[in-house]
């Protein structure tokens, strides 16, 4: 008979989930340009740890494509580390960055590319 009823009693609803806080974190962002002065879209770029240890222990090499605008932007561990910044495209010369990052901070930047000859 309590289960012809159920329809009338509430249903249990299941335990709250616990929100974990978001990690603490530093965004290394950046333009690409041509020589032109024009952003280049579709430009490899890729992050790596330029040190061993460290805040960034956690995170590990990371490539993305710059978008239509030639922008791009990654997420790292908040804390005192270096980066090694690598930017492709084809039909010129890859360039090396080394940014710091020194807590929760946004770091942004701007590259140009030259043609290869």
């Amino acid at each position: 008979m309590l289960a012809a009823l159920g329809w009338l009693l509430p249903a249990a609803s299941p335990a709250p989930q616990k929100k974990r806080a978001p990690e603490p974190h530093a965004l290394i962002s950046g333009t690409v340009f041509r020589e032109t002065g024009l952003t280049l879209r579709g430009a490899e770029v890729t992050l790596e740890r330029a040190e061993k240890g460290g805040a960034g222990k956690g995170f590990k090499k990371t490539t993305v494509a710059t978008d239509a605008r030639g922008e791009f932007a990654v997420r790292v561990p908040a804390g005192p580390m270096r980066y090694t910044v690598t930017i492709k495209a084809a039909g010129y010369r890859t360039v090396q960055k080394e940014v710091s990052v020194a807590g929760e901070e946004a770091v942004n930047f701007f590259v140009q590319l030259e043609p290869q000859r």
